[in-house]
This record gives structure tokens, sequence and C-alpha cells, in this order.
């Protein structure tokens, strides 16, 4: 242990003046220096740089847990704790997150679908729900909205759009989208905002034979998933980023969803598979049943 901070303060005192204080001889502290390295810190050495490049490519958001599973699926077997304690000491962490806002406006006369998920969150089938939120994002513009819709069951985005009023035209856009790409689910669900609740919307959903199912009043919890999606994303893209534009944010919140999130991001409800793979994988075990 001595020898080890001998080494880390020689490039600030002299080694002589350091083992005089420490109460050991230089001699011996060459000698420990002159050993080679022993494999377990060369093993070390080699995977910290790997554990910094997966930490990097995650936009700096990763933590230990999403780290460590992300080199299990490269091939790298190295237990979690081993992972947390690299990072540690390497000063890499996850970002923590910040408490949410929200921005449902339910002071309508629209009529409110009765919350028929009750927080079932976990459906067991890929197009049985969607859950579906607004949030807002910042720019040197004004305002840019967003609107998403997530399949439960993978927690993949389906459906988005960008703009720069939260009106039901923003969240029938959404929904357009995924009904062009996916099956009509069995239910959607989403808070009591007017947009949901106004009757174009809800037209689209029976014309398509979608069950209809809202928040209870100023219970966010009951739309939980889609809440944790946007805390996601302020967290590793928003609260990060400086927008000068709106189409500059449209095209950050285009790659985040698209590229990285759908497509690369690891899911901790998931197994920590990201959801496009998630849904890869469900496929495959059905065909085989």
């Amino acid at each position: 242990m001595k020898f080890s901070f001998i080494h880390a303060k020689k490039a600030l005192f002299p080694v002589a003046v350091l083992c005089r204080h420490l109460g050991v001889s230089r001699s011996g502290y060459y000698a420990w220096a002159a050993r080679p390295e022993c494999e377990r810190k060369q093993r070390d050495r080699a995977l910290h740089l790997e554990v910094a490049a997966v930490h990097q490519e995650s936009r700096g958001t990763y933590g230990a847990p999403r780290v460590h599973a992300e080199l299990k699926a490269r091939g790298q077997r190295v237990a979690r704790k081993r992972v947390a304690r690299l990072m540690r000491q390497a000063g890499l962490r996850g970002r923590a997150r910040r408490r949410f806002v929200r921005t449902t406006d339910s002071a309508h006369h629209h009529p409110v679908a009765p919350n028929t998920l009750e927080r079932n969150f976990q459906p067991g089938q890929l197009h049985r729900t969607w859950v579906g939120d607004i949030t807002y994002v910042w720019t040197d513009e004004g305002w840019l909205y967003l609107a998403v819709l997530l399949d439960l069951f993978s927690r993949k985005v389906v459906g988005w759009a960008m703009g720069e009023r939260i009106d039901r035209g923003l969240v029938l856009r959404a929904l357009d989208m995924a009904l062009l790409s996916r099956p009509a689910p069995q239910l959607h669900h989403s808070d009591r905002g007017s947009q949901y609740a106004s009757e174009d919307y809800r037209r689209l959903l029976e014309e398509h034979g979608i069950g209809c199912s809202m928040s209870r009043k100023g219970n966010c919890w009951d739309n939980a998933v889609a809440e944790s999606f946007f805390s996601t994303l302020k967290l590793e893209l928003v609260y990060v980023t400086r927008f000068k534009t709106r189409e500059a944010a449209k095209q950050s919140l285009f790659e985040y969803i698209e590229v990285f999130y759908n497509r690369k991001r690891r899911h901790s409800a998931l197994g920590y598979v990201c959801p496009a793979e998630y849904e890869r994988m469900a496929e495959t075990k059905r065909l085989a049943a």
C-alpha cells in the first residue's frame, strides 16, 4: 500500500522524501516498481478502457448496471461490482433523475374514460396496449411539444409527433404514425388531457376498435411508463443540450428516439435489452412455440 502511494505521488515529490516519511527504503520501492504488473491489474486496465467506451457510447448516461449488461452482451465475463468499482475509480456515473413536471390540461368539458388499465404495466403481449403522453422542450425560439405513444409490452416508441402547439392535432399525428406501422392495440391509455379526450381523437380510436382508458384525476402514477420515458429523455438529452432552434431540437429528438432509445438503449424493465431487441426475442419465442 505504501509503495502504491509513493508511485502515485512521485511526480509531485521526490521518491527519497516519500520513502523517508513512510518509513520504507528506496531500494524496496524500486524493486516493487520493477515487478511486472499482476494479471488482475492488467485486466483492470484493459477493462477500464472498455467501460469508458461503453459509458461514452451511452452519451454518458449509463450507470454500472447498464454498462455491465452491455459488456456482457459483448462477451465479457465480469462481475457488476467490478464494473461499479472501475467506474468509481474513473469518476464515471449514470445521470440522476429530476422531478417530473406535468403538462396535463384536464380543465375541459370532454368526456373522460375510466381507468381500465389499472396500472397493469405488463400486458404480456405485443400490440395489446399503447400508452401516450405529451411533454415540452425549450429552445431559443420557444417551446417545442412532443407527443409519444409507447407499446407497453416492449416500451418501444411506436408513434410520435412534434410541433409548436400543444393541441389535438399533435396527438392525432402521433396516433396516425403508430397506426400506419403497427396493428391496432386492444387498449389505449393516457392522462385526462383535453387533447386525448377530444372528440376527434376518441373517434379515431373507435374507428380502429381501440378501447380508451385514462388516468384518475391528479394521479400521475396511473401513466407511469409514459412519465418514465419522458423523465429518461429529459435526463439523457434535454437537460444537457441547448437547442438554438426548434428544427435542431426536432433532429436531436428524432435521433434519440429512433436511433438510440428504440434500438440501442438498454432498458432495465426489459432485462437490459433495447425495445427493438426485446420485440425480436418475443417474436422468435412466439414462432417457436
